[in-house]
């Protein structure tokens, strides 16, 4: 009878720790990534009383706490607002170091960037996983570090423009198309394509400009349509004969200034005769330029403007010996070919010292499948699109986090980069973890750590914004309250029946 006493106090211990683990359970249902605890009872060993008609009778001997098992099921999300906060859907822990290396395994993933761009969690530890900006480290398991990211400035090398080009616009009328591109350094310059309506056939001339002073070669220096105003040629203007002087005198430089105006349908020489005096130079056979003008007329210059809309087209610098009745005979040329290649842009260097392009030379993506279109149709000049391949130097202006765990920078200069890789563990016998505060630690009985992407090695996958709540179920811990006070009390009754019974027995002699 004795014993039972004994049996009743093993209920009341092991009802006690039952409250324990439940009151425990309760105290973190609102705790980041806590994983409940379920208590398992076992019989104690069993005494063997003999001399029943049965034979051998066995009577337990109580019961005690056999083990005291995580439970690792998923618990439920919340939404924050921090990119930073994860959760993983599906099995697995990320993988946390202290300063002194020691490593800890969690299913909170309230993290943040700490004042030395360390990821961490709220305790200061590190995540770990992959730096992939940093050269050698993007299959290196370490601490992920954002400090210092930069995205590094990329000079233009290819520019597009969409636009179409009034086809009834007057001979003489400009249209300018003005975007940025940046040189090696990350400086913006302004890029000017100025296009001007020629007397040619659906034609057009244009010259570039680079911060309005670093005046572009152009492999082609204007543009044809068809006559249903899709682009069909490029043109190249220079000089053909000439220039040959007649009746005394020479000349010291020759410039083209603006090719675009040499269209494609002139014929024969052109030739300008001097008058009486030195600024009375006149056109007498404009070769095909019907409104050919004399502009600019010095002692020393003499220009030309081919349209006779203003500008000086060509420049002849002169030297001495003209006379009245001196004449420069010259032709002009041009060389037109179908629109199948694009357009290279070539300036001077520029005044930083960067460059841009290959050696300062741009490509106009002007034809294949990914050229945006210009057209020549008889509506009003507009630009539809423009495109640029540089940018300028970005600093980091948020992140984000994919699915795979990949930690993604915004910068201010519009562009993004793939910055780091959270990495997930999982263990042969997660039983076998040992328990440390909101954090689990590798023993012997686990197994070594898993470690894996997310997504792969049967590891879930990372959340953004973020965060898994505790697991436990309070209903069920409310139950199993209930069950655990009525265990309490039966033991109690059966060690207070005991003892009644054992002062009856007391009582016998009196």
């Amino acid at each position: 009878m004795s014993s039972a006493l004994w049996i009743g106090t093993t209920g009341l211990t092991a009802s006690s720790k039952q409250m324990d683990v439940i009151g425990n359970n309760l105290a973190n249902s609102n705790t980041l990534g806590f994983k409940a605890g379920n208590t398992y009872f076992a019989s104690m060993l069993n005494q063997s009383l003999s001399g029943g008609s049965s034979g051998t009778m066995q009577v337990g001997q109580g019961v005690a706490i056999a083990a005291v098992a995580t439970q690792f099921g998923q618990g439920s999300f919340e939404s924050t607002g921090n990119a930073t906060d994860l959760a993983i859907d599906g099995d697995g822990f990320f993988i946390l170091r202290d300063t002194e290396g020691a490593q800890y395994f969690t299913r909170a993933g309230a993290f943040h960037v700490d004042n030395e761009g360390y990821l961490v969690d709220m305790t200061g530890y590190r995540v770990q996983g992959y730096n992939l900006y940093i050269a050698g480290q993007e299959e290196v398991e370490t601490d992920i570090r954002l400090q210092n990211v930069q995205s590094a400035p990329r000079p233009s090398t290819t520019i597009a423009v969409g636009a179409n080009l009034n086809d009834a616009a007057d001979r003489g009328d400009r249209f300018n198309v003005t975007q940025t591109v940046f040189d090696s350094l990350g400086q913006a310059h302004s890029l000017a394509i100025n296009f001007m309506r020629t007397e040619g056939t659906g034609t057009w001339g244009l010259n570039t400009t680079m911060d309005g002073t670093n005046i572009g070669t152009n492999s082609a220096n204007g543009i044809i349509f068809d006559a249903n105003g899709n682009l069909a040629s490029f043109y190249t203007g220079a000089f053909g004969s000439g220039p040959t002087v007649a009746g005394g005198g020479a000349i010291t430089t020759s410039t083209i200034n603006r090719p675009g105006q040499i269209y494609k349908d002139t014929t024969g020489n052109i030739v300008l005769t001097r008058g009486a005096t030195a600024t009375s130079w006149a056109v007498t056979s404009n070769g095909g330029y019907a409104n050919m003008a004399i502009v600019d007329n010095t002692a020393t210059t003499l220009s030309v403007d081919l349209d006779g809309n203003g500008g000086a087209d060509i420049t002849y610098d002169l030297g001495a010996g003209f006379a009245s009745g001196s004449t420069i005979t010259f032709t002009l040329d041009n060389t037109v070919t179908p629109a199948s290649s694009d357009i290279s842009m070539a300036f001077g260097a520029l005044n930083n010292g960067a460059t841009i392009g290959a050696g300062n030379v741009l490509n106009w993506n002007m034809v294949g499948e990914d050229a945006p279109t210009i057209t020549g149709y008889a509506s009003s000049s507009v630009v539809k699109s423009l495109n640029d391949d540089g940018y300028s130097s970005g600093v980091l202006k948020s992140l984000s986090v994919d699915k795979d765990g990949i930690i993604n920078g915004f910068f201010t200069n519009g562009q993004s980069a793939a910055l780091g890789q959270v990495l997930l563990a999982t263990f042969p016998d997660l039983s076998g973890l040992q328990k440390s505060g909101n954090y689990f630690i590798e023993t012997v009985r686990s197994g070594e750590a898993l470690r894996n992407r997310a997504g792969s090695g049967g590891l879930g996958q990372t959340m953004s914004n973020s965060l898994e709540i505790s697991n436990t179920d309070v209903a069920k811990e409310f139950i199993n309250m209930i069950s655990a006070q009525r265990a309490y009390q039966a033991s109690a009754k059966v060690i207070t029946t005991a003892d009644t019974l054992l002062s009856v027995l007391m009582d016998i002699k009196r």
